[in-house]
């Protein structure tokens, strides 16, 4: 159950990070919904602080390393 659930939130996280034209953007965004799906994740197992610093960081990873070419979602809401 562990390791699908660490699966699931990284698979999240990585998808989740493309709202945004700049780097930074992309990162934050992909942080905020990472850290939203990973403490849903979490919170299946008990451990939704655990899944939300994860989502949050594997979110920002991948927002960080994409580019507006590969994944768009639009502009992120703070803008």
């Amino acid at each position: 159950m562990r390791k699908t659930s660490l699966a699931l939130l990284a698979l999240a996280g990585l998808s989740l990070g493309a709202c945004g034209y700049s780097t930074g953007d992309r990162a934050a965004s992909g942080g905020l919904l990472g850290a939203g799906a990973g403490a849903a994740v979490g919170s299946l197992s008990g451990n939704a602080g655990t899944g939300a610093l994860l989502g949050a960081g594997a979110g920002a990873l991948g927002g960080a390393v994409t580019s507006p070419n590969q994944v768009n979602l639009g502009r992120p809401a703070w803008r």
